[in-house]
């Protein structure tokens, strides 16, 4: 779990569940709206793309926000085949496909994460299933790169001012960091005690801050911070286990230095935040599985503290929560959301107004994507 990417997501939900031009038109996305009362009067607002696919492994897969309220993410037709798309706060998307994206199962455009200044980062895998970057300009237009000597490429996070980080695997099949400038030179990097598992840097901090996690030479795996010298600083929880397929890995970082991420020991997973001077908080959404697999899965974090992610309960189904600065953990679940095994609802990002998009899988293992509001500070209890 500590080396799901956006992509392994995507590939395992397929394998689970049995599952070139750029299009600028603009169209107005269907919407079903809806409120959990036990959500503290937060808004949920579900959608799925015009052209995601109705059967198991297929959908609309929204994974990453910016503080305009536009979601990036991806849909996969009824063929399996993954476009981009870029949904506005007020409902409009444009679908897109990296040129040389591949159009057979399994392949196609991934969007990642769109960024303040309106580009959006991801990857794409073409048509001999090969893995790249690219990069797609607030106009469209779309840059594609692969990382000097890698045999794939993994776009994971790009800031405001054009900078990412990426993941590339070189011919031995090892992952390691890498950093492109916005002239699209690279910089290579790897923490000291690296194994064959590799380096998977995750965020990137529109100061040029990287925090990820590395596997060692025992197949533990462990967080770090870079700076933008290259300095970088490891690190693991109190509790993190140190064993094969254990450790602690870093994943949404703030300007400020707090850090959001999990640990694991024995199977099962936990959610921390780091504050910059390396101090953490640990912590466990009540009614989380304990079993291998299970837990609680942290996974972003914005501006003001506040942090989300989901947890997997005893009969392996997925749920959100929301972590307010103060240790306050409200729950929730998207209206639809199934609850058989592997199924539920996933939190993937939040913005600076505490916005959250995510997926959530129906009781027919179907993906849809969803848009949480939070509550305003005028409403009514």
């Amino acid at each position: 779990m500590t080396n799901r990417t956006i992509f392994a997501q995507f590939c395992s939900a397929v394998q689970r569940k049995g599952a070139l031009a750029l299009c600028l038109a603009l169209c107005v996305l269907g919407l079903g709206l809806s409120a959990s009362a036990d959500d503290h009067k937060a808004t949920i607002i579900t959608f799925d793309v015009t052209g995601a696919g109705t059967g198991a492994g297929q959908g609309t897969f929204g994974v990453g926000i910016n503080d305009q309220g536009t979601i990036a993410g991806w849909y996969v037709d009824s063929g399996n085949v993954a476009h981009g798309f870029l949904r506005t706060f007020g409902g409009y998307v444009k679908d897109f496909d990296a040129p040389d994206a591949g159009n057979g199962a399994g392949q196609g455009t991934f969007p990642v994460i769109p960024t303040n200044a309106g580009s959006t980062v991801g990857f794409y895998v073409d048509s001999s299933w090969g893995e790249h970057g690219f990069v797609r300009s607030p106009h469209g237009a779309i840059t594609e790169f692969d990382a000097p000597g890698a045999v794939a490429t993994y776009t994971q996070a790009m800031n405001s001012a054009g900078v990412v980080a990426a993941v590339g695997w070189d011919a031995s099949g090892v992952p390691h960091g890498f950093v492109r400038a916005p002239d699209g030179s690279f910089t290579e990097f790897d923490p000291p005690g690296v194994g064959s598992g590799g380096t998977w840097p995750f965020y990137i901090t529109d100061e040029g801050v990287i925090t990820g996690f590395y596997y060692d030479a025992q197949n533990a795996d462990h967080g770090f911070v870079r700076t933008p010298d290259g300095t970088i600083t490891e690190f693991d929880t109190p509790n993190a286990g140190q064993g094969a397929n254990e450790g602690a890995a870093g994943y949404m970082m703030t300007d400020a230095g707090e850090i959001v991420g999990m640990d694991h020991e024995k199977g099962v997973f936990y959610g921390f935040v780091r504050t910059p001077q390396g101090h953490f908080t640990e912590f466990s959404v009540s009614g989380a599985g304990t079993g291998n697999g299970q837990g609680t899965f942290s996974w972003a974090i914005n501006q003001a503290n506040v942090v989300t992610g989901w947890w997997q309960d005893a009969d392996n189904v997925d749920h959100g929560f929301v972590r307010a600065r103060d240790g306050k953990i409200t729950k929730f679940d998207v209206p639809g959301a199934g609850t058989g095994v592997g199924q539920g609802t996933v939190p993937e990002d939040i913005n600076a107004a505490g916005a959250i998009p995510g997926l959530y899988v129906d009781n027919n293992n179907v993906t849809h994507s969803f848009l949480r509001l939070p509550r305003r500070d005028h409403d009514e209890d």
